[in-house]
């Protein structure tokens, strides 16, 4: 249930609230609104009687929440969420673009990447240095090394770090060196890992299962909220069809509806969306049109002789372009791309448009 607070209740009288809940079983999530406090209860006995709350002092309303997934609900916070990192956000007037290579393959390959997203005006730079990937003689992260190299990279340009976390035994390493911990596909119903994330502090950005529904992706959101970690974000990545044209099939229509579900930031994945290069930008485009608060785009120096996602990874010129042409959309919906002039001065379109 979600226990709405009058405007001029007092801190006394909330903890009242949160006093009774709690001794009923009830796990109470409070979210602090610019109006009234918002007690988010969960569990408990489905057979309480509201009224009981209700007639507290300091209580608006009481509202039963019927969607399954409840902290990730816009019944409990009907605010948007922004997830903070650094002096960036997801999920305010500016779209953050995070951008990198699919794997971290030498210190050359990361450090000249890393150049080329600050370049192009994003903020994070991503990478994989533990990488799943579906035959166990493919290219598989080079592990710390690689999250060592990713740092040192990000450093040197003044960017934040996102690479993935595969396994509850790499929480702590991946932290020390990521400034936003990813939850792979193949990871989205891992619940034991989802519990443990839920006790982390750094952000968390999880992707779509590709056969999951839109109600199964917010309820593995709802093992990190209900863990005490409310910095998520959510990444619609593609989704596996019939269509075989494509890598996966990119739902971008999935973005407005989970917009109108749950206060969450949605970021889009056009690379994985699509698998196919030539495809990015376009649905970068469409996805920035649609709302997305953030993108993730696969780039790389020389993407022909990438270790991994290579024919999805673009390369930097393209980014630059892309870029541009976000900066157009973007006022047109009422957001911002990349606030930094430096960034975004004197750009022209890059002489060599064969790639």
């Amino acid at each position: 249930m979600v226990v709405v607070m009058e405007e001029r209740a007092s801190e006394e009288e909330v903890q009242h609230v949160i006093a009774q809940l709690t001794d009923r079983g009830f796990d109470v999530h409070r979210s602090t609104g610019q109006l009234r406090s918002v007690l988010g209860a969960v569990g408990g006995n489905r057979a309480f009687d509201i009224r009981l709350i209700e007639v507290m002092d300091g209580v608006h309303e009481v509202l039963r929440i019927t969607e399954p997934y409840k902290l990730a609900s816009r019944t409990f916070k009907p605010e948007d969420t922004a997830v903070s990192f650094g002096d960036f956000r997801v999920g305010g007037d500016e779209v953050i673009v995070m951008a990198g290579p699919g794997s971290v393959e030498t210190e050359e390959q990361i450090a000249a990447s890393a150049v080329a997203v600050k370049k192009a005006g994003a903020k994070v730079l991503q990478g994989g240095a533990f990488k799943p990937r579906s035959s166990p003689y493919s290219f598989q992260g080079l592990g710390e090394a690689g999250l060592r190299l990713m740092r040192a990279a990000a450093d040197a340009e003044g960017l934040k770090v996102a690479s993935e976390v595969m396994d509850v035994t790499h929480i702590e390493l991946v932290s020390r060196y990521a400034d936003i911990l990813q939850v792979g596909a193949r990871n989205m119903q891992n619940y034991t890992l989802l519990r443990e994330l839920g006790q982390s502090r750094t952000p968390i950005l999880l992707r779509r299962g590709i056969s999951a529904t839109i109600e199964e992706w917010l309820l593995s959101a709802e093992y990190i909220l209900a863990g005490g970690n409310s910095d998520v974000m959510l990444c619609e990545r593609g989704i596996r069809t019939f269509e075989g044209y494509t890598r996966n099939t990119m739902d971008i229509s999935a973005i407005p509806v989970v917009q109108k579900l749950s206060h969450l930031p949605v970021v889009a994945d056009p690379s994985h969306g699509t698998g196919l290069r030539d495809h990015v930008a376009p649905m970068a485009r469409a996805a920035l049109a649609a709302g997305a608060d953030a993108l993730i785009i696969d780039v790389h120096p020389d993407p022909d002789r990438a270790l991994s996602d290579g024919a999805q990874s673009i390369f930097p010129a393209q980014l630059d372009r892309l870029m541009a042409e976000l900066r157009i959309i973007a006022p047109a919906i009422g957001r911002s791309i990349c606030l930094d002039p430096v960034a975004s001065r004197g750009w022209a379109p890059p002489a060599e448009t064969a790639h």
